[in-house]
């Protein structure tokens, strides 16, 4: 299904509740892309948990100043703001706000949000540098008719090392993570016992539920009998999204999926449906057994 989609894909479902999971190529790092927001969210929130940051903390943001279709919020501003430190979690997490995001890498810096992952026990998740060079890469440089040319570059440019010529696709200089080393955060962050405090674990599922970008693995997962917690990351050809689906049964299943797209198209709604059906699939499988 994948190679006929066009999509070359990691996956990971686990049961939260037995410990049973099912994946397909689960432990190929990709760039991570937006999902870094997450653990970004941990490190900010375990700093107020500590006392080292406030949530009430207001901080002045200057605008976006993008142009280029896809960010939201602070990131299409035109003007500054003074935005709260719990509002900028609210809009890194649940409307992907790069501009918020990078606010916050301002209280924490890459390599102390990757001392924070490695102190909590998170592993498997490289924080290397702001979101801000994730809006620098070869798509803002064609106008938006030729974006099909920066996704061709994404595609054909890397090496059999997962090195690339365009660095925010580079495992060895970008943000990356498997997809197990989110499946092992996302079970952290739902069950206990766990390094996370429950407090701060609690505060980044409520955000990771409000979530408003649900077009990629949501319509598989959520119902009036289910609840989806996500997060998505999108950049060139990379399609992204981890989270958990919670039944009214009790019954929990972490899911994380990473792909790139094979297709030079920034428009790719078949490929997000694609990603659904194949992590749907898989968790019915376990549910099943």
């Amino acid at each position: 299904m994948l190679r006929d989609g066009g999509l070359y894909g990691s996956f990971l479902v686990r049961d939260l509740g037995t410990g049973d999971e099912l994946g397909i190529d689960p432990d190929i790092e990709f760039p991570v892309a937006s999902l870094v927001k997450v653990p970004l969210a941990l490190a900010t929130l375990e700093r107020v948990r500590l006392g080292e940051l406030d949530g009430a903390t207001v901080l002045d943001v200057p605008p976006g100043r993008i142009t280029t279709p896809g960010p939201t919020g602070l990131s299409r501003f035109r003007h500054a703001a003074r935005v709260a430190v719990d509002d900028l979690l609210y809009l890194s997490v649940c409307i992907s706000d790069g501009v918020a995001t990078d606010a916050l890498f301002g209280l924490t810096p890459p390599s102390e949000v990757a001392a924070i992952l490695h102190r909590l026990g998170v592993r498997g998740i490289a924080v290397r540098h702001l979101t801000q060079e994730l809006t620098e890469t070869p798509v803002e440089r064609f106008d938006a008719t030729d974006a099909h040319l920066a996704h061709a570059l994404a595609i054909d440019a890397g090496t059999a090392g997962r090195g690339h010529r365009v660095p925010q696709l580079d495992v060895s200089r970008a943000n990356t993570g498997t997809a197990r080393a989110f499946v092992d955060l996302l079970q952290a962050l739902w069950t206990e016992p766990s390094a996370i405090h429950p407090d701060v674990a609690a505060r980044l599922r409520t955000l990771m539920g409000a979530n408003v970008l649900r077009h990629r693995l949501a319509p598989d997962f959520a119902s009036d009998a289910s609840t989806w917690s996500s997060k998505t990351g999108t950049l060139l050809n990379l399609r992204h999204e981890v989270g958990v689906v919670e039944h009214a049964d009790g019954q929990a299943y972490a899911v994380a999926v990473l792909t790139e797209s094979r297709v030079a198209a920034a428009v790719q709604p078949a490929a997000d449906a694609l990603m659904g059906q194949v992590a749907r699939r898989l968790r019915d499988r376990i549910r099943s057994a």
